[in-house]
């Protein structure tokens, strides 16, 4: 289990991929977002996740050329659009998304939405980007079971990492336990509920109780699920604070007490029913 914010999972191909993360998500391209890098690079993480439907690459790779650290040391996801889907779209978004980013190569590319009646040849795209080399890992975003499924059954690779909505109010199980079998790494978006989280007297009691913050509460529930996380923020005391959780731990009654808020609430949409 991680113990440290620079600790990673190991994807199935082998490569390395830092526990937690830092999401840029609704940040602004140039000074917000940059700043926003620059303050969770500063705190310790290593892994920077943005897509190109962000409009913020430009920034997130300027961060990443005007850090201290190597390049190698940080793990970059971006992810493909939808209306870019398919085959040879696909290589020409990623390659777009290569020189706003401004780097070699891409450690984790990833289908943003199961699009139907495109994500397969998406995928076949992210195969020749991986086989090339262009990818250290490729994966998808907000497939259900079905969509994972009907894309391994014709595919050379399975999905490395897949990154869903994922909260207490949201814990995905069927889903969790399909992706540990198939040794896919399930990744969390809006772990922390788009802010909710501070609604939710169950965590504000167990932030109390263990004397951390609710998004520490939640931050720290995924990681003993093994659920890599990426909470989002642009202020840097808040990306500090959401790194701040290896130094304690839940136990197997508070793990199971966070479980039980499920009511199936996405807060985001649908991936059965979207339309964009």
């Amino acid at each position: 289990m991680a113990q440290h914010r620079s600790d990673c999972t190991i994807l199935a191909n082998g490569v390395k991929m830092p526990w937690l993360g830092l999401g840029v998500w609704k940040a602004e391209d140039g000074a917000e977002v940059e700043q926003a890098v620059r303050s969770a690079l500063h705190a310790g993480y290593r892994s920077i996740d943005t897509a190109a439907i962000y409009g913020n690459e430009v920034g997130v790779g300027k961060a990443i050329q005007n850090s201290e650290i190597p390049r190698e040391e940080i793990f970059l996801t971006t992810k493909v659009w939808n209306a870019e889907q398919g085959f040879e779209s696909t290589l020409a978004a990623f390659e777009e998304s290569r020189k706003k980013l401004d780097v070699e190569i891409i450690d984790l590319y990833l289908v943003h939405w199961p699009v139907r009646g495109k994500y397969k040849e998406t995928w076949k795209a992210l195969e020749k980007l991986y086989k090339e080399g262009w990818v250290r890992a490729i994966g998808v975003s907000n497939f259900q079971v079905h969509h994972l499924q009907d894309l391994i059954e014709d595919s050379e690779w399975k999905p490395m990492v897949n990154q869903v909505e994922f909260h207490p109010y949201l814990i995905q199980k069927e889903l969790r336990d399909y992706c540990q079998q198939q040794q896919i790494q399930l990744e969390a978006w809006s772990p922390l509920m788009q802010g909710k989280v501070v609604e939710e007297p169950t965590i504000v009691q167990l932030a109390e109780k263990y004397g951390k913050t609710p998004a520490q509460i939640v931050i720290r529930w995924d990681l003993q699920h093994g659920v890599v996380t990426i909470p989002k923020s642009i202020k840097e005391h808040r990306i500090k604070e959401n790194a701040d959780v290896f130094d304690f731990e839940l136990t197997t009654q508070d793990m199971e007490l966070l479980d039980s808020l499920n009511r199936n609430q996405r807060f985001g949409p649908d991936p059965d029913n979207f339309n964009f």
